[in-house]
């Protein structure tokens, strides 16, 4: 399968009313995935590309509709469907990663961590693929961020019942909230009497998700000021991620 073929279905046709587009929108996504790759600005893309300000006008507008986030979901169930698993998982692990943000409109401190950024709430399937992602203030508690995660995700997989995590996220108001919810919260906890590092059961899952992340430059930290724009980078990394998964298995 050719990575067009699957996108093309979801741009936006042109208007049957004024002149017809002169960009080419594969274009536009492929100056996208480049800025995500390299953490270069709107003004640094290589000439091979679009206008930078055709770029960032077409990505504001994808943003809008959600286009990153739908791509990106539709790969994933693919990519499952092509390991012969079903498309909408069932069981999830749940984790944060506190980043720098040095423009963001709103900052937190996360002590434990000594970060003035923001925080990374993610849900990943045990494969590590992303389900969803809440993007807070650094200062916001690790149960608090899941919290948001678990009112919303089985809108998007409603098959979802069991959830993994670490020992941070044994709080009792989130607890209740995946009770309530019909959720079952298991706490992988580490234990003291191995010493050196040991690998923890589905938890490391997750840290690979955040591995993933981080080798795109534009993700190393957060240089978006608004959260929206903020998620939709992280679906045009990990989303480009897939697509390659699908079109080169």
């Amino acid at each position: 399968m050719r990575s067009g073929l699957f996108i093309e279905p979801f741009l936006p046709g042109a208007s049957k009313r004024g002149r017809k587009p002169t960009t080419d929108l594969r274009a536009v996504l492929d100056a996208l995935r480049y800025l995500a790759r390299t953490g270069g600005g709107w003004r640094m893309l290589p000439n091979d590309f679009p206008p930078w300000q055709t770029v960032y006008w077409w990505f504001r507008r994808f943003v809008r509709r959600l286009l990153f986030r739908t791509l990106h979901d539709v790969a994933l169930m693919l990519d499952r469907e092509r390991e012969a698993r079903e498309q909408s998982p069932t069981a999830a692990i749940v984790d944060s990663q506190s980043i720098k943000a040095p423009a963001a409109q709103k900052r937190g401190f996360d002590a434990a961590k000594k970060i003035v950024g923001r925080k990374r709430h993610i849900a990943v399937d045990t494969d590590g693929r992303l389900l969803m992602v809440n993007l807070t203030t650094a200062d916001i508690s690790d149960s608090a961020g899941a919290q948001e995660i678990v009112a919303a995700i089985r809108q998007r997989w409603p098959w979802l019942k069991h959830l993994f995590a670490d020992g941070a996220y044994d709080r009792t108001r989130l607890m209740d909230a995946a009770a309530y919810r019909d959720f079952i919260l298991e706490i992988v906890r580490r234990t003291d009497k191995e010493g050196g590092f040991k690998v923890l059961p589905k938890r490391w899952v997750v840290e690979r998700t955040f591995g993933w992340m981080t080798r795109c430059k534009r993700l190393v930290r957060d240089y978006e000021q608004r959260l929206d724009v903020s998620e939709a980078m992280i679906h045009v990394a990990l989303g480009s991620l897939l697509l390659r998964r699908i079109v080169h298995p």
